[in-house]
């Protein structure tokens, strides 16, 4: 089964990058790609992705606010911060904004895929549970 992505950065290096990365792992559909959070706002809403991988720091609207919108928009979308900023408060404001995880791009690549499969698995985990219990 493959997991659709939308990719959300305002580099279109790292962008390319990322397209390229999952476009490597057959488990991985990038199905749309946005250079700012509010592109990715609306794609999003079009697009359905099972996952929406965005960058902290970017023009018109960032990463956080973008989160803050995708999950009031859609609650059960599964969002993770790819960004250069990893410290402490950075990671605490973008769990209360709802990301499920927050990988630094100085990580190794193979971290991200990493951590991307184990938020679509728990994710998985909850939708099962959810529908065993009937509600």
């Amino acid at each position: 089964m493959s997991h659709s992505i939308l990719i959300v950065d305002d580099s279109l290096l790292i962008r390319n990058a990322l397209c390229e990365l999952f476009a490597q792992e057959e488990d991985f559909d990038i199905c749309g790609v946005a250079q700012d959070g509010s592109e990715a706002v609306r794609k999003a809403q079009v697009l359905q992705p099972d996952l929406v991988l965005l960058d902290l720091s970017m023009p018109v609207m960032n990463g956080l606010e973008a989160t803050r919108v995708l999950k009031r928009l859609m609650p059960e979308m599964l969002v993770i911060m790819f960004s250069g900023f990893s410290d402490s408060s950075t990671e605490i404001e973008a769990r209360s904004a709802g990301v499920s995880a927050l990988i630094s791009k100085s990580e190794d690549v193979s971290v991200l895929i990493a951590r991307v499969r184990s938020a679509l698995e728990a994710k998985a985990k909850r939708v099962l549970a959810s529908f065993r219990q009937g509600t």
